[in-house]
């Protein structure tokens, strides 16, 4: 059905809505509308990119081109078979995984995903012409592709073996893989890998622009897209100056990206990518050769530790976008994959299965993927998109004039960009403006202890959890030690109603660092050093109304003091109460991790 806009009318009904906002925020700004009620409520992404309140027809593009054309917007293929969609790429890390390859492809998943030096034992009783296959061997990358292709020439003897449905991605990815220091062979070998890759008859890639690993690494989306696009339009250089034309080296190169929960900008990001690196192929002279096929993986620097079974909605919402945003390939990590050995109790096996079962949830009884490009139109996903591209391509022109990929690793270029991107994240996520559900928002203390893994706060994975995580593991140390954890009195001014906002806030924001309140009135009575086994500093906070502080803020105060407490804190902004009064605040715009950090350490954890 055709919807009629009247255009000729959009401006003055917009300017309407703007004048009904600004109406509605000046009652929460002392009566006063802000002169641009609109770039009021405009959010930015990490990039700067602006996300509007709401988009209206006034926003409308130009409409793209359909998928498999150029510049692949929509998609890099125009005739996929929709019934299946996308393939569900599961990962196996080997030697350990190989037994469960044969079970996973049964069991709906339609490609593979083998990490290690020697895929030939996963590889048994597989129908490569049926199941793709994508390769991460890291300096093992030269063996793997000789086991790789001993297993086609074998299968090759078939009448019934198709070389022409192959498609394999043998993941050298020196650059990228330079960048973060992950192993991985040198690119001279890289490129002797992709020369012998080219004379196949199969469709077999030899490199990959990992920008999954810079992901994880730190970078932002546009980084992300930028930086992978650069190290491919590298690859492709070092491939032709070889001597494969422009168009076979092209044909070389897949890209692997991340996706986070956020729906859109998972979405966007696949489309970005397919502007960037078609404008790439553009711009070498063969736009038809612009389509990577992209590879998309469920974020492990945003999977945590805590609360580790919100991630399977993460996953799912991650690969929603991603599916919806064209990706070839989707592999969503197990919920427990950033936890060293998995949940206590649950098997490897049925993490796998949750994982795997996600996508097929979204491909065979959602249908996710019988539409190609469903997002196309939306006036918030085509301005994402392309905002997104155009932020991406300045990273790549930055990268250029710093001398190509390469160079910039060299120079210290790529790190100072991950460096200082996860550094702002960082920030972002101490003063709990980016929410991570089970961690710095709605945290659940009474979960078990979780062992860390190292890996997620090395130079390889920046968690984006890992500096809340970091406190809850001294709290799970503390309660090792004393059966309780740390532990702060709360007293509350008023009724439920009058405190209930601010006692809320509080409770949240200390179980977020490991730190239990304690409200029973015999308990409080008991004093802190009593009841926690501490170092004997007995901390009270206070909540209550704005009124209920201006009644009976500074009388809570000093009994507080004669009952033993040593240091008062109050919920809400400073100024509160007159100068001296309390030792700090507790608001909403604080370093809660370097907060919660101080009053761990006061109270022995």
């Amino acid at each position: 059905m055709t919807v009629a806009v009247d255009h000729a009318s959009l401006p003055e009904r917009y300017g309407e809505w703007r004048t009904a906002v600004g109406g509605v925020l000046a009652k929460s700004r002392g009566g006063r509308a802000p002169e641009d009620p609109v770039g009021a409520l405009t959010t930015t992404t990490e990039d700067g990119v602006p996300i509007a309140p709401l988009y209206t027809a006034l926003d409308e593009r130009p409409e793209a081109p359909l998928p498999g054309a150029y510049p692949f917007r929509r998609g890099g293929d125009g005739l996929r078979d929709v019934r299946q969609g996308w393939k569900v790429a599961e990962r196996f890390e080997l030697p350990g995984d190989a037994g469960d390859v044969m079970g996973a492809l049964e069991s709906g998943a339609s490609a593979l995903w083998l990490v290690g030096a020697d895929p030939t034992p996963a590889l048994a009783g597989v129908y490569l012409d049926l199941a793709p296959l994508l390769i991460t061997a890291g300096g093992h990358a030269a063996d793997a592709a000789r086991a790789v292709y001993a297993a086609l020439d074998s299968a090759g003897e078939s009448e019934q073996f198709s070389a022409t449905s192959v498609r394999i991605n043998l993941g050298a990815a020196p650059l990228t893989s330079g960048a973060i220091g992950r192993p991985d062979i040198e690119l001279a070998e890289a490129v002797d890998l992709a020369r012998a890759a080219a004379d196949r008859p199969e469709d077999v890639r030899a490199l990959v622009a990992d920008g999954n690993d810079l992901h994880n690494a730190g970078a932002t989306a546009a980084q992300e897209l930028g930086l992978a696009a650069a190290a491919g339009l590298e690859y492709v250089r070092s491939l032709a100056a070889a001597g494969l034309t422009v168009a076979e080296s092209l044909a070389q190169v897949g890209v692997r990206l991340a996706a986070t929960d956020d729906q859109f900008l998972a979405t966007a990001k696949v489309r970005a990518w397919r502007i960037v690196w078609a404008r790439i192929a553009g711009h070498l002279g063969h736009p038809a050769e612009g389509d990577a096929p992209v590879h998309v993986v469920t974020s492990l620097a945003a999977t945590t530790q805590r609360d580790p079974w919100v991630n399977m909605l993460r996953a799912t919402v991650a690969a929603f976008g991603a599916g919806v945003g064209g990706a070839d390939y989707i592999t969503t990590l197990p919920f427990d994959a950033a936890i060293a050995g998995g949940v206590a109790g649950y098997s490897a096996a049925f993490s796998r299965r949750i994982a795997r079962n996600t996508q097929l949830l979204l491909l065979e009884e959602s249908h996710i993927g019988r539409v190609l490009d469903p997002a196309a139109g939306s006036w918030h996903v085509e301005a994402l998109t392309d905002d997104l591209a155009r932020a991406a391509w300045r990273v790549l022109q930055d990268v250029e004039t710093a001398g190509g990929f390469a160079t910039a690793t060299a120079d210290g270029v790529v790190r100072d960009l991950l460096t200082d991107a996860s550094a702002k994240r960082d920030a972002a996520v101490a003063r709990r403006r980016t929410k991570i559900t089970g961690v710095n928002e709605f945290p659940n203390l009474a979960e078990a202890p979780v062992a860390p893994a190292e890996a997620q706060n090395g130079a390889v994975i920046r968690s984006y959890a890992a500096p809340f995580e970091s406190l809850r593991t001294r709290s799970d140390l503390f309660l090792q030690q004393h059966g309780v954890r740390p532990r702060v009195r709360m007293i509350t001014i008023g009724t439920v109603a009058a405190h209930n906002g601010r006692s809320t806030f509080l409770a949240n924001l200390l179980a977020s660092g490991g730190i239990e309140v304690v409200a029973d009135a015999a308990e409080q009575a008991a004093g802190t050093a009593r009841i926690d086994g501490s170092r004997g500093e007995a901390i009270a906070v206070l909540a209550g109304s704005d009124g209920g502080y201006a009644d009976e803020g500074v009388a809570d105060v000093e009994a507080a003091r004669a009952a033993g407490a040593d240091r008062v804190l109050l919920a809400g902004a400073p100024g509160t109460l007159p100068d001296g009064t309390v030792d700090g605040y507790l608001h909403m715009k604080i370093d809660a991790v370097a907060e919660l950090g101080d009053l761990l350490t006061r109270l022995g954890a």
